[in-house]
């Protein structure tokens, strides 16, 4: 079965008048989580397309580069983004209730947001109105500044490109030390990594352009050095 088919029967599993907020309270446990996941990064972006104002072309074509939605399948990724956009519950709530889930996975709710900032970047402009959304869902995620400014760095092109942000490391560790936390990074970015966190395999693409980011660091940090 796959995620869109199960994703379809946990919104149809909810009762008259309950908000797609609720679904989360329903999807604790593997191999749920994954669907849980998937419905996190769509609910949340619907929530997000709103706070630009409005829901562009491009918006819509990043959940697909996300999850590689196949064509039957875009009726049930869309009822989920309209359900999310009418949904009374602020974005908060459904923030909240993913951190909730995923307390004990702080690489996950990392993964949700980097789903986030793709969104975020589909239409090439980052509104103020998205940052401040983004920061704080990475609030309630209890994600530090050191790691928003880390992905922020990486999706919004305006930001400076800092190389050991990236990797979380500081410039007065030996090179050593920064080589041992990209080869931990490396490891845990690995799409089998990421599968055991719960990360739908649809959505392991993302670790692709992570990777690029991460390997990029660390040839910078290597040049700068030599």
């Amino acid at each position: 079965m796959s995620i869109w088919s199960r994703i379809t029967e946990a919104i149809s599993a909810l009762t008259s008048g309950e908000g797609l907020s609720a679904v989360f309270e329903k999807l604790r446990s593997p191999p749920e989580r994954s669907v849980a996941f998937a419905i996190a990064v769509i609910a949340l972006g619907a929530k997000m397309a709103k706070a630009d104002g409005h829901v562009t072309r491009d918006e819509v074509t990043a959940f697909r580069e996300v999850f590689q939605i196949a064509a039957q399948d875009e009726a049930g990724a869309a009822r989920v983004f309209n359900l999310a956009r009418q949904d009374v519950a602020g974005f908060e709530d459904y923030a909240t209730r993913i951190h909730a889930m995923f307390a004990d996975e702080e690489k996950t709710l990392t993964d949700l947001m980097e789903g986030l900032f793709h969104i975020a970047m589909a239409d090439g402009f980052y509104h103020p109105n998205e940052n401040a959304f983004l920061e704080r869902v990475a609030d309630i995620f209890n994600l530090s500044n050191q790691q928003f400014r880390a992905l922020r760095m990486r999706f919004v092109p305006a930001s400076r490109s800092d190389p050991y942000s990236v990797l979380g490391v500081d410039p007065a560790q030996s090179l050593e030390d920064i080589r041992r936390v990209w080869r931990q990074l490396v490891r845990e970015n690995h799409p089998d990594a990421m599968m055991a966190r719960g990360i739908p395999a649809e959505a392991v693409q993302l670790a692709e352009k992570r990777m690029r980011d991460i390997n990029r660091a660390w040839d910078e940090i290597q040049k700068e050095a030599a």
